[in-house]
């Protein structure tokens, strides 16, 4: 399938909206704010240059912390950060549900994991989920608009309340921006990587109307999935794009149904992550140079990211949307490290078993302490003994711990202190992520990783995310009309929420999150 077309070599800007009718919201998983100034410097002619020439830009905006994939969208959906949505990663732990297969609540121990990933899908191998279509991967564009119907009931926890599973969009605390769109008469649409991401469509389960989410960590024609080449992702990539040209021209995502231009919509790009994490791909080397640039793989995706913004542009000029349409580029997250230098992979199976192992020889006859450990280049684990002593414990054990990892090159390289700066275990770790001690959903430990680790077996990626490092939390803020103007200001992802219903001329107050958090709209768009 062809990728949403290229564009000319200059490309021209959006004009401010007259009155904005519709949000076009673009995130590009990984792209930092550096990589934007680059691109935008080196390619004066690109869609993505003229979106920034004639935009307003935030030069210093911030994602949440653990800075990942969920909480990252969730943030720009809800204005609300992990302790008012919820949301701390993909994969957690909650001490209040029953663990996936419940089905005699009485009496059952509550304690479970969490896992709104691709673990979920009817058929993670397939690119439908599950569904069953035929001619995938291309005719992936006919999937279902409401993916969750392709969740596996039996592998979601369970409520001890009502005995009944939960879904993701009952699991997010908050309401979303597509909720709000809804109820003031707008159609919503959104693509995404995995059919978990029906969470965005609120507690209300109706947010999106037409949610597009062909699984990225399926079988891929020529990889092991999409991830893994990064020719593979972008040909993944084209395929929610051509669903939000589909959406930009009235139809719903597959193009067969006309339904009319959505009021809030847009897609997730997973290119440039899977081109800064691969140490290579089609023969090229992924990541940065040593001088922080780009590299050949990752001047691709940046590439294929732009072409895609400038069909964007070109279609809604076509459509005669330009005047009522803001696009609004950011990221879910970062990725780290930047500096090929700075990495160092930790293997951390052995840190943990090491953990559980002392915990057992110090509590004969105790469970492993480790009930749930999610670990990119962040350390958030969940224990299955919630005492302050359990946490002091876990904390000493692995600040004292060091060892031997791998750096780029794949040579040895020596760690200390776990590769963590610091850790917060037990009411610490509350305090850290500002809630209170004993709410159900946060971890038991969050470890600060040292700059530049990842923790990884192997040698199979060269960068992550998660983490609170600058190089995963610094990404781009764009919002298109305008004249150019930079914000020099500290802004949070999280402002996007409560700015599209600035946009659409709808009350930011109508969302929980910026109620209990107070977020403010981004500053300095005069559309007030």
């Amino acid at each position: 399938m062809a990728a949403a077309g290229a564009v000319a070599a200059a490309v021209p800007a959006l004009a401010a909206p007259v009155r904005t009718e519709h949000v076009l919201l673009l995130s590009v998983d990984g792209l930092h704010q550096s990589d934007l100034e680059w691109y935008t410097r080196t390619h004066p002619g690109s869609a993505l240059a003229a979106l920034t020439a004639h935009g307003t830009e935030y030069t210093h905006a911030n994602t949440p912390v653990p800075s990942d994939s969920f909480p990252g969208m969730v943030a720009q959906v809800t204005g609300g950060n992990p302790a008012t949505t919820g949301i701390y990663y993909d994969a957690t732990y909650n001490r209040a549900l029953l663990p996936a297969g419940t089905t005699s609540c009485a009496g059952a121990k509550p304690g479970s994991t969490v896992d709104y990933t691709e673990d979920l899908d009817r058929n993670k191998d397939a690119i439908d989920a599950g569904q069953g279509l035929p001619n995938l991967p291309d005719g992936v564009l006919s999937m279902t608009g409401n993916p969750g119907s392709l969740i596996n009931p039996a592998a979601l926890p369970v409520d001890p309340k009502t005995c009944k599973p939960v879904y993701p969009h009952q699991y997010l605390r908050v309401n979303t921006v597509f909720e709000v769109a809804r109820q003031a008469g707008l159609r919503t649409a959104w693509s995404d990587k995995h059919p978990a991401y029906e969470m965005l469509s609120g507690p209300s389960g109706t947010g999106i109307e037409d949610l597009f989410t062909p699984e990225i960590n399926s079988k891929a024609p020529s990889s092991g999935d999409w991830t893994k080449d990064n020719a593979a992702t972008q040909r993944y990539d084209g395929y929610k794009a051509k669903a939000v040209l589909n959406e930009i021209d009235g139809f719903d995502h597959s193009g067969q149904t006309r339904a009319g231009t959505p009021g809030v919509f847009g897609m997730n790009f997973q290119s440039v992550s899977t081109a800064q994490k691969l140490p290579l791909s089609g023969g090229q080397p992924g990541g940065y140079r040593a001088d922080g640039t780009p590299g050949p793989v990752l001047q691709s995706a940046l590439d294929f990211v732009d072409r895609q913004v400038g069909a964007f542009t070109a279609e809604l000029r076509k459509q005669h949307l330009d005047r009522s349409t803001a696009v609004v580029l950011s990221a879910k997250h970062g990725q780290s490290p930047i500096d090929p230098s700075a990495l160092t992979r930790i293997d951390d199976a052995p840190l943990l078993t090491g953990l559980n192992t002392a915990w057992r020889a110090a509590h004969p006859g105790a469970p492993d302490l480790v009930a749930q450990s999610t670990d990119d280049d962040a350390m958030l684990l969940w224990f299955t003994d919630h005492s302050p002593s359990a946490a002091a414990f876990a904390r000493q054990y692995l600040l004292a711990q060091s060892g031997t990892g791998n750096g780029s090159t794949g040579a040895p390289k020596p760690f200390t202190h776990a590769g963590l700066t610091a850790a917060y275990a037990g009411a610490d770790a509350a305090r850290y992520f500002h809630v209170r001690p004993g709410d159900p959903r946060v971890p038991d430990l969050i470890g600060v990783a040292q700059h530049g680790v990842v923790y990884t077996g192997g040698h199979s990626k060269i960068a992550e995310h998660g983490g609170a490092a600058s190089d995963d939390r610094a990404v781009p803020l764009v919002v298109s009309g305008g004249r150019g103007v930079r914000i020099p200001a500290t802004v949070e992802t999280t402002q996007i929420a409560p700015t599209i219903l600035r946009l659409l001329n709808l009350d930011p107050r109508a969302l929980e999150a910026v109620r209990e958090e107070g977020t403010a709209p981004l500053p300095g768009l005069g559309r007030d």
